[in-house]
């Protein structure tokens, strides 16, 4: 059976469709001396474009999702400090690498790109947590008329929204598990997120995978049982041309997929 005919898509609509096409900007159609990541103007970008949107979500300290991809303030506004320790306003005052650009909330992103593309919302929740940012979340999808998925890491975060949430489409994010980041898990842990053993827990839709799992035969035997595999993220055509065969969609920057 083809990806495309599992039966979700009488669950998920046009989500599960948009799903395979058109390609996935990640975080928007960004450019080093343009439209900064993240932003409402790479947003915009992609919808002109015609692409689908990656996108990254983050909890304030007021309780709200603002889109915004690192866990400090620096390499993307200059000043110091941790996102989470500020207001939705104070965060929408600061200026994204020198633009007229500032951190959007998810309600404001979703607002303007309305129906025109869509969009994979990575939930930057900490492995095994879960709560908040997942409802807030759903809060703001409930009033979206546009297609959504949720994706993300934590297993745990993919099975709340399959128990609360089972209508919106859900991709679980992985990859080789071998950087600096990874390596403060347990190697038991590194071992069973890169081998997709998190698969049963996280009850996904489609897996969203980096570019150093693939191809991976544990993948292609969830996409011979119709879950769909997303690549991530694709820099170059040469880089999709190696792994197309083993995937449905991809994730790209720095290039026109």
């Amino acid at each position: 059976m083809r990806s495309r005919e599992r039966p979700s898509t009488e669950v998920f609509g046009e989500a599960w469709e948009r799903l395979f096409e058109p390609p996935v900007a990640h975080r928007g159609l960004w450019t080093p001396d343009g439209a900064p990541e993240n932003s409402l103007a790479a947003f915009q970008a992609a919808c002109a474009h015609g692409y689908g949107i990656e996108l990254d979500v983050q909890l304030t300290a007021d309780g709200e999702a603002v889109v915004f991809h690192d866990d400090r303030l620096e390499r993307m506004t200059g000043r110091e400090g941790r996102l989470r320790d500020h207001t939705a306003a104070e965060l929408g005052a600061l200026a994204l690498k020198g633009t007229d650009e500032t951190i959007p909330t998810l309600a404001d992103t979703l607002t303007l790109i309305g129906h025109r593309a869509m969009v994979f919302i990575e939930l930057k929740t900490p492995f095994g947590d879960v709560g908040p940012l997942e409802k807030r979340v759903s809060d703001i999808l409930v009033d979206h008329n546009g297609p959504t998925a949720v994706i993300g890491f934590n297993p745990y975060s993919h099975a709340w929204f399959a128990d609360h949430h089972p209508q919106i489409l859900r991709g679980l994010d992985s990859y080789g598990w071998n950087d600096d980041s990874a390596r403060k898990l347990a190697p038991e842990m590194r071992k069973s997120l890169a081998a997709l053993e998190q698969v049963e827990l996280a009850r996904p839709d489609f897996l969203a995978l980096g570019l150093d799992m693939l191809p991976s035969p544990r993948a292609d035997l969830y996409r011979a049982k119709g879950m769909p595999v997303i690549a991530w993220t694709i820099r170059s055509p040469d880089q999709w041309e190696g792994v197309r065969d083993h995937c449905d969609n991809l994730i790209f920057e720095g290039f026109h997929a």
